[in-house]
Parts: C-alpha cells; sequence; structure tokens
C-alpha cells in the first residue's frame, strides 16, 4: 500500500469537520480528526505530517504552544481564525502557528495551503534533500520519488496529493492493468464497494487533463475495456 500524508484537523465544530474532513480525504490524505486538545496531543503519537487547528478549539492557543513547547514537535500548524484582526494573528503566530486561514473561507484555499505547508516542511524540515531523491521518467514527463513535485516538457504542474500518487503508481508498475478496485484500495487504502468506481473515474479524468495532448485520445494512461487501466509510453 502507498503511504498516505496524514493531516491533523482538530475542531469541537462538528459542522466543520463534516464539511472539511470529506474535502481533505477526497484529496487523497489520510485524516485523524480531535475534537479537543487532549485528544489532539494524543494524536501526535500517530506522527502527522500537518496539523490544521480551529481557535475555536478550547483553549486552542494553548494547545498549540502546549504542542511546540513540550511535544517538541516541528510538525505545521494552520490555524483556523475566527477573528480576522492583526492581534488574533499575531496571538496564533505567537503560539507557534505557521500559517492561517479567516473563516469564512474557500474550502479550495484550504486545500492549497496545506499543500503549501507540507511542500516547504518535507523540503526543509521532514525529508532528506532533494541531492538524494530520485526520478521516474516516462516520456515527457519526469515525477520524484520523494516529493510531490511533477514536469512536463520541463514545466512543473501541480497535482493534487492523491493524483500524484495515482501517477507514481502508475509510472511505477507500467504496462499493468490497475482495476478500479486495485487503484482504490492503493491509493486510497480503504475496503472498495461498488459506489467508489465514480471516484476513481474523476480522478482519471483529472490525470488525464494535465498530462495528456488530448484527454479524450490518451497517450499515458489508457483505458483497458472491461478490465481497468494501464500506463504505456512508446517505450515500454
Amino acid at each position: 500500500m502507498i503511504q498516505m500524508t496524514k493531516i491533523l484537523f482538530a475542531s469541537d465544530d462538528t459542522a466543520l469537520c463534516s464539511l472539511l474532513c470529506p474535502l481533505m480525504k477526497d484529496a487523497g490524505y489520510h485524516v485523524l480528526c480531535a475534537g479537543c486538545g487532549a485528544e489532539t496531543l494524543e494524536l501526535l503519537l500517530k506522527e502527522p505530517s500537518l496539523i490544521i487547528l480551529d481557535d475555536m478549539l478550547p483553549d486552542g492557543f494553548e494547545v498549540c504552544r502546549q504542542i511546540r513547547r513540550d511535544c517538541s514537535c516541528n510538525v505545521p500548524v494552520l490555524f483556523l481564525l475566527s477573528d480576522d484582526s492583526l492581534s488574533h494573528k499575531e496571538e496564533a503566530f505567537l503560539a507557534g502557528g505557521d500559517d492561517d486561514l479567516v473563516k469564512p473561507f474557500e474550502p479550495g484555499e484550504l486545500l492549497l495551503r496545506a499543500a503549501s505547508l507540507l511542500r516547504r516542511y518535507r523540503v526543509y524540515l521532514g525529508e532528506p534533500q532533494r541531492s538524494c531523491e530520485n526520478w521516474l521518467i516516462a516520456g515527457d514527463l519526469r515525477v520524484s520519488q520523494q516529493f510531490n513535485e511533477v514536469f512536463r516538457r520541463g514545466e512543473r504542474i501541480e497535482l493534487p496529493d492523491i493524483e500524484y500518487r495515482m501517477l507514481k503508481l502508475f509510472i511505477q508498475h507500467r504496462r499493468k492493468i490497475f482495476s478500479i478496485r486495485n487503484l482504490y484500495e492503493t491509493i486510497w487504502n480503504e475496503p472498495f464497494d461498488h459506489s467508489c468506481s465514480n471516484t476513481v473515474m474523476v480522478h482519471i479524468r483529472k490525470l488525464r487533463m494535465k498530462i495528456e495532448d488530448d484527454p479524450g485520445t490518451p497517450r499515458y494512461i489508457r483505458t483497458e475495456w472491461g478490465r481497468g487501466y494501464c500506463f504505456c509510453t512508446q517505450d515500454t
């Protein structure tokens, strides 16, 4: 199984959790949910790569201070703030936050901020430097094996985490036919049921839009009717 990036989401707002947790899950993240400060600190043992912390969580700022002071944790913290005043932002920063979003916000912006913080953390704090990384080359595509970085004809293309992991899986197993069930259970790391088929097909379509010259007649990700999908290039 491909390891999914873990995000710890801490909030006691059930409506906010119901909105954001499925969004992050659909983007390919493994979401750990905490409804109080004690649960947030307990879930740090699962080693998340990002913490999204609602300032309305009881003692939210103190929880962040404790993460930094007592747990010696350098994982990035994205605060969701209920107040856009400079003093409130300053309090979040002084508590140990790395970035903030003021409510209400566009859900898509949350994903962009999360991806940016994860990228910086992996490069500068959490993982080996790029001098040690390897690249997968397929046709005019170049894909990092360690970081979510993909280049097509020398130009970087932005992929959500789930599409990056799907592309990497395809290139690592060229010409292997993956059924929809194979893809779902490998990428999402969850049991498959028939309602998941559309989820896989939507992400295949989105990935084709970004890497294919003509998504309607794909060069790389080909459909094997009745069987699934496989990745091919002229040299494989």
